[in-house]
């Protein structure tokens, strides 16, 4: 997808975790990084000129009169934007952020994808946990902080990749779920209601994204899915990989059982036969 004469990446809108995360990683992979972005404020901030990459306050057409080899454009930043403009009228190179982490970060790696309506960064944060736990050094992207975690994203060397995916379209250039790009080995869907008014019409149109969340990838090999969820039913019900229902009802494959809710945690029991 990208050519291995790019040197030079410009991040359009470097100041989100997100973003800003990757440009540090693509940093250590040896490119030339740049950024800009409307007034970046720590802890962002700080990340970046702790790692020495120049952010240009607010945008304009001089940040890239050094002809970078390739520009990731924000999903924040749309048509008018001068960058964005600059960019398409002197036909450079430029792609989305889940793009650039598909071919960049995610090829290769064993990809665990949390999706659904709600609870998305906190599961993606405890399964991060869970592998870190173990040895396993996992590198992730949440949509958040976490207090175990100390940073949004990381990426290492480890054949896991945990990742947040968030149903909201890609760019303006590409109207697809942002979890399309992520190449799910196992993919989890916690839940699904209508959301984000703004791009989907009404509850069919999300359910019909989500459809594209698991047909899209052959090799994804395990879906688990949320089996007390209704709106989740016939989304489940598909045949190009193994399925497993999670939830409080008995009739999941995987059924917590002995709740217990407490004023900071709620604990509750699996019996093992269920990963089998």
């Amino acid at each position: 997808m990208f050519s291995l004469e790019i040197k030079s990446v410009h991040f359009v809108g470097i100041g989100g975790t997100a973003m800003a995360s990757a440009a540090a990683a693509m940093q250590e992979k040896g490119f030339a990084v740049t950024g800009s972005d409307q007034n970046v404020y720590p802890p962002m901030s700080t990340f970046l000129a702790e790692r020495k990459i120049g952010v240009m306050n607010g945008y304009a057409e001089r940040n890239l009169a050094h002809k970078p080899g390739l520009v990731v454009i924000g999903n924040a930043i749309s048509r008018g934007n001068p960058e964005a403009e600059f960019v398409l009228d002197h036909k450079l190179r430029y792609c989305s952020l889940p793009a650039l982490l598909a071919e960049f970060f995610i090829r290769g790696k064993r990809s665990i994808v949390v999706s659904g309506t709600h609870g998305k960064t906190t599961t993606t944060s405890l399964l991060t946990w869970v592998f870190e736990h173990n040895g396993l050094h996992p590198s992730y992207l949440i949509g958040g902080i976490p207090n175990n975690l100390s940073q949004g994203a990381r990426f290492t060397n480890s054949e896991w990749f945990i990742i947040e995916g968030d149903e909201y379209d890609t760019a303006f250039f590409d109207k697809r779920s942002k979890f399309i790009h992520y190449q799910p080995e196992i993919g989890i869907v916690n839940n699904l209601e209508f959301d984000h008014a703004d791009i989907f019409e009404n509850l069919d149109a999300i359910k019909k994204t989500f459809l594209a969340f698991h047909p899209a990838h052959p090799a994804q090999r395990l879906l688990l899915g949320n089996g007390d969820d209704l709106n989740l039913a016939s989304l489940l019900e598909v045949t190009h990989c193994p399925v497993k229902r999670f939830g409080l009802g008995e009739g999941n494959a995987i059924h917590a059982f002995n709740v217990r809710y407490g004023p900071t945690a709620t604990e509750f029991e699996i019996p093992a036969s269920n990963f089998t």
